[in-house]
């Protein structure tokens, strides 16, 4: 979306996505910064510039999903993104992403 609000792309679209999906979408936009911060601040010895992109995302996608005002079970949601992860990411990165979200939900409370 390249800095392009939600609420222009949206109707621009051919196929509309579902209101779940728009919502996540605005969820992910009016919390950056807060993403941003808790994945920086959950990461050892590890900078959010050296994150696989595919990971950043995946991570980001949750959080935006956690803070949502009637998200999903917690567990439902680190397991799709540890899905997500293990499909579209590095060896690596399903245990790497579970244990980023598992301190960010923790620091949330």
């Amino acid at each position: 979306m390249k800095g392009r609000p939600t609420r222009d792309i949206v109707p621009k679209l051919t196929l509309v996505p579902d209101p779940y999906t728009i919502g996540l979408l605005e969820s992910v936009e009016e919390n950056e910064e807060r993403t941003l911060e808790l994945i920086r601040a959950n990461l050892v010895d590890w900078t959010i510039e050296r994150l696989a992109l595919v990971d950043r995302l995946i991570m980001t996608l949750a959080i935006a999903e956690l803070l949502l005002r009637e998200p999903p079970p917690t567990a439902v949601i680190l397991n799709e993104a540890v899905e997500l992860a293990r499909t579209f990411s590095t060896e690596d990165s399903p245990s790497f992403v579970n244990g980023v979200l598992a301190a960010c939900v923790d620091d949330l409370g």
